[in-house]
């Protein structure tokens, strides 16, 4: 799969700096992290160390470790705020900072390795899922939940159509997320044995425009695209954008943001299975 131009350190400095609103504004990632974790029910009957890449406040690692509290348990975040945050509400388990496409760990480490809506921040999927085979022990398993190419598609339309209607050439301020055959792809060229890929729409609803980017911001989902326009759309881009949103897709209660999540669980091949 051809790299996406992600900005890795601006993706550390996004999320560094929002650790402490996170689970606040974090709603669809929360229920994420419980349909992720009942996902988990195999795997967490095997063996071996539990690894949580992109670990964030910790919600997936202690959701795990209360399903397994006698496997030990490594949480990592590429922000050092999130792995300091996710460190302090597990205290049992080791905290490492680490990028996903580069994991600092040995080869045949971890029976598991879970990950919660990361994957589609990294640059080269993969690379990551790569990273995730050389890690585990055979047989061990790769379970995640990553955000597809279709969410947020009610703002990415919105803003695309007012950049139309304003007569704008500038590029979307909008992140491109991978697809479910990208993700598929990515754990054949990583040599997994696929035992599911799925996909789920979660929707969270908001009062206008300004309330959904404002919970967007606080979570640290901003543009990391190398590849993103300078600096800020237009006052008129930006109003125009609202006004078609309101019209085209809200309602009574306020305005849709849908979310395609894409789930995977995928195993290591090799004897000595957890």
């Amino acid at each position: 799969m051809t790299p996406v131009a992600i900005d890795s350190r601006l993706v550390r400095r996004h999320f560094d700096a929002h650790a402490e609103d996170y689970d606040r504004y974090a709603l669809v990632q929360c229920r994420v992290v419980e349909r992720l974790a009942a996902t988990c029910a195999v795997p967490l009957r095997g063996g071996g160390a539990i690894l949580d890449v992109g670990t964030g406040t910790g919600l997936l690692a202690r959701r795990l470790h209360r399903l397994a509290p006698r496997r030990p348990l490594v949480v990592s975040d590429l922000a050092h705020g999130m792995t300091r945050h996710a460190r302090t509400g597990l205290s049992a388990s080791a905290a490492v900072d680490a990028d996903a496409v580069a994991l600092p760990f040995a080869g045949a480490s971890f029976g598991l390795v879970a990950s919660s809506s990361v994957y589609q921040w990294v640059e080269d999927l993969d690379l990551a899922f790569t990273e995730v085979a050389r890690v585990l022990l055979p047989g061990g398993w790769f379970a995640f939940a990553l955000f597809g190419e279709n969410s947020l598609h009610e703002l990415k339309d919105s803003y695309r159509r007012a950049l139309r209607d304003c007569g704008s050439e500038r590029r979307s301020h909008l992140q491109e997320f991978p697809g479910r055959e990208q993700t598929l792809a990515a754990l054949e060229a990583a040599a997994f044995e696929v035992h599911d890929v799925f996909v789920e729409e979660e929707v969270d609803c908001y009062g206008d425009v300004p309330q959904l980017l404002r919970a967007l911001k606080k979570i640290g989902a901003g543009n990391a695209s190398r590849q993103r326009p300078p600096g800020l759309a237009s006052r008129r881009v930006m109003e125009r954008m609202m006004d078609i949103y309101r019209r085209d897709y809200g309602a009574a209660e306020g305005i849709p943001a849908s979310y395609e999540v894409i789930y995977g669980l995928a195993r290591k091949p090799g004897r000595g299975r957890p």
